[in-house]
């Protein structure tokens, strides 16, 4: 099913009884979601730009909204309100999850640049010290231990200096997937490079 974008929100569209469009909808009826559309959609985009302060976002908050009331219709309760104000709550409602979303995407890419950055750099330098080649030989092992998909994405992460978004890009994977395997694999190598415990420790000397 496919949200029309056609004068959606036209002012002079008068709204449609709520009952009888509710009943077409229940039926299945794809003129009433155009209907409910014309009608509604700009006040729903007004709605979600208000609190995303994002003109695409508000598109995609729209598209979810009709898309609900189209998959769902029996979600709508006539006698507890209109559709226009339980279409308004429903956008509100969607648009503040996509800037809470939004905001949790942003903090998780910065805990992946912090733990990027975390990681000693590769490769021992003339003037390095032996506990600094140490620490690069054992980067290198770990990431050879690494499986193949893992260490593809740190090699562009960390290596190519891309981000995980321009890693998914050139893998051809999703940026999901491309962000689950960094994450993974920057937890393997700072369990991997971590301090072991000393011994004399471990007995109690």
């Amino acid at each position: 099913m496919v949200v029309p974008v056609e004068h959606a929100g036209d002012t002079s569209v008068r709204p449609p009884a709520d009952t009888e469009l509710h009943r077409r909808l229940v039926y299945g009826d794809e003129s009433a979601l155009t209907e409910a559309y014309e009608a509604y959609g700009g006040l729903v985009r007004r709605v979600a730009v208000r609190v995303t302060r994002s003109p695409g976002a508000a598109e995609d908050v729209a598209q979810e909204v009709f898309t609900h009331l189209w998959s769902r219709p029996y979600a709508f309760d006539a006698d507890r309100g209109t559709l226009r104000t339980w279409l308004s709550m429903l956008a509100h409602r969607r648009a503040v999850d996509w800037v809470r979303g939004e905001a949790r995407h942003r903090k998780a890419a910065g805990a992946d640049d912090l733990a990027l950055q975390a990681i000693p750099e590769p490769g021992p330098g003339p003037d390095e010290t032996v506990v600094d080649r140490e620490r690069a030989l054992l980067l290198h092992s770990a990431l050879a231990e690494l499986p193949q998909t893992q260490r593809e994405v740190v090699h562009l992460a960390y290596f190519g200096g891309r981000s995980y978004r321009q890693a998914a890009v050139e893998l051809g994977i999703p940026e999901g997937t491309a962000k689950t395997r960094l994450r993974t694999a920057l937890r393997t190598l700072a369990d991997s490079l971590a301090d072991p415990p000393d011994p004399a420790l471990d007995r109690g000397a």
